[in-house]
């Protein structure tokens, strides 16, 4: 077994399309319309699979937005360095909730940034080569 995706309802597909890829630099892979069930997907993510997993964004026709629940915690990228990520991401307009320092009782460093939709994405800072992902 391998992961391929995680979906991601969203209240405005071109606008996450837009945060997914010039924000957070992944790549649209492709779309999809189906009318008899009023909904679209896009996939975004770094390479595609099956070398990664990627995000399947769903809009469904006119449902603007979504309750988050309480058991969602967020996706994570790895990125060769936190702080230059957040300063690129600031730089596109993204908004970062958790700035780049070490994770509490721990030294790994780590850094949030919310998606238009207010879901949580994390950034772990590891070295290159073990799959820092995208935002260089």
């Amino acid at each position: 077994m391998r992961l391929l995706h995680t979906m991601l309802r969203v209240g405005n597909l071109q606008r996450s399309i837009d945060f997914y890829t010039l924000v957070l630099g992944m790549k649209l892979l492709r779309t999809s319309e189906n009318p008899d069930y009023k909904y679209s997907l896009a996939f975004v993510g770094y390479e595609g699979n099956p070398a990664q997993a990627e995000i399947e964004l769903t809009y469904n026709w006119g449902t603007e937005s979504y309750d988050m629940g309480s058991a969602y915690g967020h996706i994570a990228l790895g990125v060769p360095d936190a702080g230059a990520a957040c300063e690129k991401i600031r730089a596109a307009g993204g908004s970062i909730t958790r700035e780049a320092g070490p994770v509490k009782g721990g030294s790994t460093v780590i850094a949030f940034v919310t998606d238009p939709d207010g879901y949580k994405i994390e950034l772990i800072q590891r070295a290159e080569g073990t799959g820092g992902g995208g935002l260089r």
